[in-house]
């Protein structure tokens, strides 16, 4: 087997080479990096003379690929476009892939083929909401919701920027929170992917392929259109969002998926959504460099500072986070922000 990966001090990797010999007796491949990932999993490329394959390294103990099994076969029933799980020891940890090729829409997308890139996105999300039921994925209930919440103090104020939150700001922020709770837990609950992103989405045959769906759950309508539209790498500006947001709310009402009659609503529901989940990917970002020395996720928290401030700016609720992310970052509060 010939590879182009680190082989130094490797246990895993060697582990993983030894499988896949087991798995093609005597046929030639090489094996390369295939992506980088925020959580402990590694991905392969595997080459043979006729074709690709990837291959998942989930290390025991820090991750379980049951749910990626799971998933990956409730979304093709759902009729997505998903790695096909071609062989699997699950006590190594170890997947095997069909491969869904190299290009990312993130890598992709352009001003010029948005509009179709994000038409197919819409048209896969609507298939895996209309399948929607109850009891199958775990539910993205207050708990869970909150958990997220706790790594914006906890890792971005407390480890990164060094800062323990005072008695009025705790308070302020946690006024804020469940306000961003109440309505993630009133909209309609669907499948959810949770991580519905550019970066997530190939372009493929259908199109798109999707990635990384391990953590699928039970939850709130608009969030997976928060992550897609709200993206941790790509911005869009407000009109192009809200045109793409229409799209799919009309799609979506035709398609007998529950979102709010009144569009302006269900607006709203998405930028509070995508607020949630800002403040939550601050807090990842920030653990992911500090816990796990993956320090580049940190150098993209500006863009999820701004959509913070647009969402709060917009909506009264919301203002007491503008004078907390100015005191964190030790800006001179703007004339209007109130506590």
């Amino acid at each position: 087997m010939q590879d182009s990966s680190s082989n130094a001090d490797d246990p895993r990797l060697d582990a993983l080479r030894t499988w896949l010999a087991a798995q093609f007796p005597g046929k030639a491949l090489t094996l390369a990096p295939a992506s980088a990932d925020a959580s402990f999993r590694r991905y392969f490329r595997v080459g043979f003379c006729d074709g690709t394959r990837i291959v998942m390294d989930a290390p025991p103990g820090r991750e379980d690929t049951a749910p990626f099994i799971r998933v990956a076969a409730l979304m093709r029933e759902c009729g997505l476009h998903v790695p096909e799980v071609i062989a699997a020891d699950t006590a190594q940890g170890f997947l095997l892939l069909s491969d869904l090729g190299a290009t990312t829409y993130l890598s992709a997308i352009n001003e010029v083929n948005a509009d179709a890139l994000f038409s197919d996105a819409i048209g896969a999300l609507i298939a895996w909401q209309r399948a929607s039921r109850p009891g199958v994925l775990p539910p993205y209930d207050r708990a869970l919701l909150q958990r997220e919440l706790d790594l914006f103090p906890e890792w971005y104020a407390g480890r990164h920027l060094g800062v323990n939150l005072g008695d009025a700001q705790r308070a302020a922020l946690t006024r804020i929170e469940q306000q961003l709770i109440d309505s993630a837990l009133a909209q309609p609950q669907v499948y959810v992917h949770r991580d519905y992103m550019p970066r997530n989405l190939m372009l493929s045959t259908p199109n798109p392929g999707v990635l990384d769906f391990q953590d699928a759950v039970y939850g709130p309508v608009a969030y997976d259109l928060a992550s897609l539209f709200r993206d941790a790498f790509i911005s869009w500006p407000e009109p192009r969002v809200i045109d793409w947001v229409a799209r799919y709310w009309e799609q979506a009402k035709r398609a007998d998926i529950p979102v709010d009659a009144d569009f302006g609503e269900f607006y709203r529901a998405f930028e509070w959504m995508g607020l949630q989940r800002h403040l939550k990917v601050l807090g990842i970002f920030a653990r992911i460099r500090y816990r796990d020395g993956k320090p580049a996720y940190l150098e993209d928290a500006p863009r999820f500072l701004r959509y913070a401030r647009e969402v709060a700016a917009r909506y009264g609720a919301l203002s007491p986070l503008l004078p907390l992310l100015d005191e964190l970052e030790q800006r001179r509060p703007q004339v209007g922000y109130t506590f």
